[in-house]
């Protein structure tokens, strides 16, 4: 049983329990949101390509944008920050609503917001990255991602199983106003953390932003491990975990099934994410083994998933890349966050945002593209052979690099404040300015 209570352990931290808690509660409405958005697309136009192209409006941002949100996550208050992006994303889910009820809503309209939600979050994701660990440390730091992990795809489970119910019983508008509510929970919990338990790091003084880009990418070309994830993350982000275009393209092209499916199948694959975050949050290591041979498995099973004509082998199939696909970027995240020192951590997860996210844009409208000019099932397997390409690339650098598991072989590194403050000494780092609304 104890052992169980420490797959758990950073919620004995009261700002991550807030923390963790808002965040499935306006991620549940998010995943809500995506789903009816997917199919509302394919209903207006029958396009795979209108639907891809709303995957590469939405992420697009992403390519020109992460690189300068990871810059502001190592110089502004992350509390305050990701609480003016929450409030912008409730006052954009609610003109979704407003707009779908009134019947006035077209492609253009979603496209339009799907720009603004990009945007949005290219500069709060790294933000949101590195907050977990001011928020629990790095002794815990494994531990919080992989909680963060199921948390998402908690989410994912309880988003699409409710919004297909809601979807089918009162219809789009709906879906769009419970997650503009959504956004009122992270919002609170944010509001309500305590900064004087946060583990602060100095704040980035306010130089030209491109030297301090060019100096993230230094220390991340000279550091392999960081390397190989950065590759094999790019590959798989573009190519291998475009689930909101890919998903329902299979359900209604290849499989020739109704929202229904969808939802299930989407549920399918949270469920092994579930699996998947809970397993690392007990394990509570990330080894590289554990990001390259899960890598491998998930690139078979999504070559499967799109020839498979059986929803029950889909469903199979699904279920495998939800728990592959956690286990890869977690551990990811998890190897990157400690293997970067504080002061780095933001412009380097900004460059890790650019690769996973900033190229799902790319490859959403490739998908839709030869989805539409050959079929899906080609499109699929396509895909599946570019994220061979980035799994082959990422092991033999590791390999021609001859280094050593910066982290030992799994054992988690406390990087350690005395480090870090004497980087943030040597460097002029800015002390982070009080916070007067927690």
């Amino acid at each position: 049983m104890s052992s169980l209570f420490n797959a758990f352990r950073s919620f004995r931290v009261r700002n991550y329990r807030l923390f963790w808690f808002g965040q499935l509660v306006s991620l549940a409405g998010t995943w809500m949101q995506d789903l009816a958005i997917s199919w509302l697309v394919l209903q207006l136009t029958d396009s795979p390509v209108a639907l891809g192209l709303v995957m590469t409006i939405r992420f697009g941002p992403a390519l020109l944008l992460s690189l300068y949100g990871g810059v502001l996550a190592d110089r502004l208050r992350k509390r305050h920050t990701m609480i003016y992006c929450e409030a912008l994303q409730l006052v954009i889910a609610l003109i979704l609503a407003v707009f779908t009820q009134a019947g006035i809503i077209t492609v253009a309209i979603i496209y339009g917001l799907a720009a603004i939600r990009g945007i949005i979050d290219a500069v709060e994701g790294p933000i949101r990255l590195t907050f977990v660990p001011e928020m629990v440390g790095t002794k815990d730091l494994a531990n919080a991602i992989a909680l963060n992990s199921t948390q998402f795809n908690a989410a994912r489970v309880i988003g699409p199983a409710v919004g297909a119910i809601i979807l089918k019983a009162i219809g789009y508008a709906a879906c769009f106003y419970i997650n503009a509510g959504s956004f009122v929970a992270v919002i609170i919990a944010l509001l309500a953390m305590r900064v004087s338990e946060l583990h602060l790091v100095p704040r980035l003084p306010r130089e030209p932003v491109l030297d301090q880009v060019r100096e993230g990418f230094r220390y991340a070309r000279s550091t392999p491990d960081v390397v190989a994830i950065l590759i094999l993350v790019g590959f798989l982000g573009a190519f291998g975990y475009n689930f909101m275009t890919l998903t329902p393209l299979v359900t209604k092209y290849v499989l020739h099934q109704g929202e229904g499916t969808l939802g299930w199948l989407t549920t399918t694959m949270a469920v092994g994410s579930i699996c998947s975050g809970l397993y690392i949050a007990f394990r509570g290591r990330a080894t590289r083994r554990l990001v390259m041979a899960p890598a491998a498995f998930f690139v078979v099973m999504l070559a499967v998933v799109g020839v498979s004509k059986w929803v029950s082998l889909s469903t199979v199939m699904m279920f495998g890349l939800g728990i592959t696909g956690i286990l890869v970027m977690t551990t990811a995240n998890t190897r990157l966050q400690l293997t970067v020192p504080a002061h780095m951590r933001g412009r380097v997860m900004g460059i890790y945002g650019l690769l996973f996210v900033g190229t799902t844009p790319i490859g959403a409208y490739v998908m839709g593209a030869l989805a539409e000019a050959i079929n899906v099932p080609v499109m699929v397997l396509m895909m599946a052979g570019l994220c061979v390409v980035g799994w082959v690339w990422a092991v033999l650098y590791l390999r021609r690099s001859g280094s050593e598991d910066p982290l030992r072989s799994g054992v988690l590194m406390d990087e350690g404040s005395a480090a870090d403050e004497g980087l943030a000494v040597e460097e002029g780092l800015v002390a982070e300015e009080p916070d007067n609304h927690g």
